[in-house]
């Protein structure tokens, strides 16, 4: 029998969000659904923020997660920041970069109801054994070694995205 090497690590899932308040979170929240094709979930606010005139129970995001197939959709994302990331965009077991226009994504059309929106990415990673310290029963620490160094990740890019840092 095989044994599998514990150093190696995969992508775990890409999380889609855009954050506002009232129709600009109505139209970033039917972007999402159009370039997923899935049922984002909007978030709420737990604090007040008066300057801001944001109070708890307010509607102030809507996120989606991609765990299905997520290399083949980080490749398009990826496209439209032309494969560039900077290394300060990464940290511990994942990485973050923000899309401006989604009309930069290959294949995606422009759609008059929503206009002009950007959104933000966050690419996860995970090595076998996390599931230790996530599950309800028995729920262990994991060790130091378990977490992905920012080195690691950008390794993993260049190898299998070509993705250029600076």
């Amino acid at each position: 029998m095989e044994k599998k090497d514990k150093r190696t690590f995969k992508l775990e899932k890409v999380v889609l969000s855009i954050g506002g308040t009232g129709e600009k979170l109505d139209k970033g929240h039917k972007l999402l659904q159009y370039l997923t094709k899935g049922n984002p979930t909007k978030t709420k606010s737990r604090k007040r923020i008066p300057s801001l005139g944001v109070k708890p129970g307010l509607e102030i995001g809507s996120v989606i997660t991609i765990r299905k197939n997520p290399e083949e959709f980080l490749k398009k994302l990826l496209v439209a920041i032309d494969n560039t990331l900077r290394k300060k965009q990464i940290s511990k077991n994942n990485f973050s970069f923000g899309i401006e226009e989604y009309i930069e994504i290959p294949g995606v059309e422009y759609q008059r109801e929503l206009g002009m929106l950007g959104f933000d990415v966050t690419v996860t990673f995970k090595r076998p054994g996390r599931r230790v310290k996530l599950r309800k029963i028995k729920r262990g620490r994991i060790p130091q070694r378990q977490i992905i160094t920012p080195e690691e990740i950008i390794k993993y890019m260049e190898e299998n995205f070509q993705t250029k840092f600076i």
